[in-house]
């Protein structure tokens, strides 16, 4: 067999391997390994190689930002946050008609900017808001969608982890590909909220039998200031630090985390018991996000010995399907793909491949980012897999409400990221205007 032969033969494997349930990373490491074995003729020197990809990849400087964002939003998570963020959004729109669920979409645009992890928005929220909705008279099928819809901005709105993600793979400008997030991140929490607005005018039946959260108490001036001021702080802190060029994405990271425990100190909420297992989380989720990452680079090594970058490329360059022909195709692939596997090893399989037919293209690759972000959290929301959907189910403490209320309710914001998928396909400068 050819070199080419093997990358695909172990292209298909791998794909094989993670459809029969293997774990990804040991997916990709096997089948890479494998792959190189092949191509060299020597299970050594395959050994070596790829044991070098590894300790390249997790000696980066720029891996540092990952356990401190993920130590900001566990961190953040234990100190009431959330649930401060829920009633500040809360009390801007309870006048609006279905107010609950436009004050929930605005408390994931608040979470969202001080954690980038969806699942901790939608784990966060199916606590705090899907009760205080359903008691308020909306639906469950509603108020579960609502939640599984917006916990979406946690991976555009910055500071993300896919976002991160992208950028480690791609070497790009994490601080860039944050402030292109903003106004696609801005404009999806404004789509939905407008949505909700809409069907609570036409057809509020849609919301159940809602009231308005003009009945929710509104906050004194004092208890405004008690909650929203600390999460003003943490999110100035960390954005306005970035954007204004005083420190580093990675610098960003510890001064938030710093600024988290401040405020989990000053508020009593961050007990030392509560600080020993957000170390414990951030640990277990930084070591999977690590062998992630570190398998991608062995499965992007082993491609590019096989060569199937640069023969898929030369398909695609003789295949005449254009410029759009490429990212079209690769978008339908993201969201099919969405349906069975979780964002990030979406993007570690996919983005490795991609990229040496995107750069000869001359595709802004932080443009590309935000639609690769954009069509991947599609696939959160997405039947069987939809992560998000599960989380919220297993956070759930209503046997009342199953997964396929959860889908149905989510499949509205689904749509809506749809249509901003178009929108930013057809209008690149929402992504690069501030860039």
């Amino acid at each position: 067999m050819s070199p080419f032969e093997i990358g695909l033969a172990s292209f298909g494997a791998m794909v094989a391997l993670i459809y029969l349930g293997f774990w990804v990373p040991f997916a990709l490491m096997l089948a890479s390994y494998v792959g190189v074995w092949a191509i060299k003729g020597s299970p050594v020197l395959a050994g070596k190689l790829l044991a070098l990809a590894a300790s390249e990849t997790i000696s980066s400087y720029f891996f540092g930002v990952v356990p401190l964002f993920v130590l900001m939003d566990y961190v953040v998570s234990v100190s009431g946050l959330g649930r401060d963020a829920f009633d500040v959004a809360n009390h801007l729109f309870r006048r609006l008609s279905g107010g609950l669920g436009i004050g929930t979409v605005g408390a994931n645009a608040i979470f969202a900017a001080i954690t980038g992890i969806s699942i901790a928005s939608a784990a966060v929220f199916t606590r705090i808001a899907v009760p205080e909705m359903i008691r308020h008279g909306y639906s469950r099928r509603f108020s579960v969608g609502v939640v599984a819809g917006s916990s979406v901005l946690g991976m555009l709105i910055p500071p993300s982890l896919l976002l991160i993600l992208y950028g480690l793979l791609t070497e790009q400008s994490i601080g860039d590909l944050f402030i292109a997030g903003v106004i696609p991140g801005l404009l999806l929490a404004a789509l939905f909220g407008l949505g909700i607005w809409l069907v609570a005018r036409i057809r509020p039946r849609m919301l159940g039998e809602a009231h308005d959260a003009g009945d929710i108490a509104p906050l004194t001036r004092r208890e405004l200031a008690r909650k929203g001021l600390p999460i003003a702080m943490l999110i100035g802190l960390v954005l306005g630090g970035i954007y204004g060029g005083f420190f580093t994405p990675i610098e960003a990271g510890a001064v938030g985390c710093a600024g988290a425990i401040v405020i989990g100190l000053a508020r009593r909420s961050l007990s030392w018991r509560d600080f020993r297992e957000v170390l414990n989380d951030t640990g277990l989720v930084t070591a999977s996000i690590c062998f992630l990452i570190i398998a991608a680079q062995m499965y992007s090594r082993m491609l590019a010995l096989s060569g199937v970058p640069a023969g898929f490329g030369g398909f695609v360059a003789g295949a005449e399907i254009g410029y759009w022909g490429v990212i079209l195709a690769y978008v339908a692939l993201v969201i099919v793909m969405g349906t069975v596997l979780d964002s990030s090893s979406i993007m570690l399989i996919l983005v490795p491949l991609m990229l040496p037919v995107l750069v000869p293209m001359q595709v802004d690759l932080v443009w590309f980012g935000i639609v690769t972000v954009i069509a991947v959290e599609i696939g959160l929301l997405t039947p069987p897999f939809g992560i998000s959907v599960f989380v919220i189910k297993s956070a759930l403490d209503d046997p009342a409400i199953t997964l396929g209320d959860i889908f149905a309710g989510a499949a509205p914001f689904a749509f809506t990221m749809l249509v901003l998928l178009v929108l930013v396909l057809a209008f690149p400068v929402l992504a690069t205007a501030l860039v």
